[in-house]
């Protein structure tokens, strides 16, 4: 997919962050953008600026790990602009610390977004785009932590590994059902300054803990707000990167490849049967 005006793009998780940048990025090449998010202010501040700069934006409040929200939602699109050509995947959330010490609150709501929200995505989205027979793609937004399995955030990295795998399996399934018109991309981004580290902040009232966090989670909370603020790429820079690997169909969208050592090392581990290395060690002083 090489053609962007007048197209139509589905954006979730567009209240902040990526999708806050997507939607820009979509609007200056002349995209109707359809935005969703559970975070209605902040789903209305991307509209109005997308509106703002002339342009063309509706915007849906939707939980993604929802079904029946996410069919309502590419309801939506469909009536209001008669189609869909780019899919972003994006809404994410995060729960850090000891994989014994997370809760069930905890696994139900990451999962349901970061997983369950593509899932749902693909289901009510993908068949709108075969019926369309055009040039269409897919952007899932995964993260470094799908590709590498760093100490104290095992829900964010099991949730990760699974966007990477069932994004993997729709570019085979595409191919297999000789669907060469639909591009699928793979967004693997590390440490951005975004709204990740303050998640907790969109967490429904009915998966919230009444336990206290734990001094892992408490730890884990620490480093990320560290790390997400020290990172050099904006979120607008990622989403030039992305266009540009939707423009070029590439499938795999690494935006740090400095992050490439800790991958190949976690791979030769793999291969060479050893025990798993922490990937964080490649970055800590010796």
């Amino acid at each position: 997919m090489d053609s962007f005006a007048g197209k139509v793009a589905v954006i979730t998780g567009a209240g902040s962050g990526f999708g806050r940048a997507f939607a820009r990025q979509g609007a200056a090449l002349g995209m109707k953008l359809v935005l969703a998010d559970l975070d209605t202010a902040g789903l209305a501040l991307t509209v109005d600026a997308i509106r703002a700069q002339g342009g063309e934006a509706l915007g849906v409040t939707a939980d993604v790990s929802d079904p029946l929200q996410v069919d309502a939602l590419a309801q939506a699109a469909l009536d209001a602009f008669g189609g869909v050509h780019l899919l972003f995947n994006n809404a994410g959330v995060g729960a850090g610390g000891f994989v014994w010490e997370n809760s069930a609150n905890d696994w139900q709501w990451v999962f349901g977004v970061n997983v369950m929200g593509v899932a749902n995505g693909l289901r009510a989205f993908v068949p709108i785009m075969l019926r369309q027979n055009e040039p269409a793609h897919i952007v899932n937004t995964a993260s470094v932590a799908g590709l590498l399995a760093a100490p104290a955030m095992g829900v964010y990295n099991a949730s990760k590994h699974a966007v990477v795998a069932l994004t993997e399996t729709l570019q085979h399934d595409l191919r297999l059902a000789g669907a060469d018109l639909i591009g699928v991309s793979l967004l693997c981004p590390a440490f951005v300054p975004t709204g990740i580290a303050d998640a907790e902040r969109a967490r429904p009232e009915a998966l919230a803990n009444a336990a206290p966090y734990t001094a892992s989670q408490k730890l884990a909370a620490r480093q990320l707000t560290k790390a997400v603020e020290g990172g050099k790429l904006t979120a607008d820079d990622i989403a030039a990167l992305t266009f540009d690997a939707v423009r070029a169909g590439r499938f795999y969208v690494i935006t740090h490849p400095a992050i490439m050592a800790s991958v190949q090392l976690r791979l030769d581990d793999i291969a060479q049967l050893r025990n798993p290395t922490d990937p964080m060690s490649l970055r800590r002083p010796r």
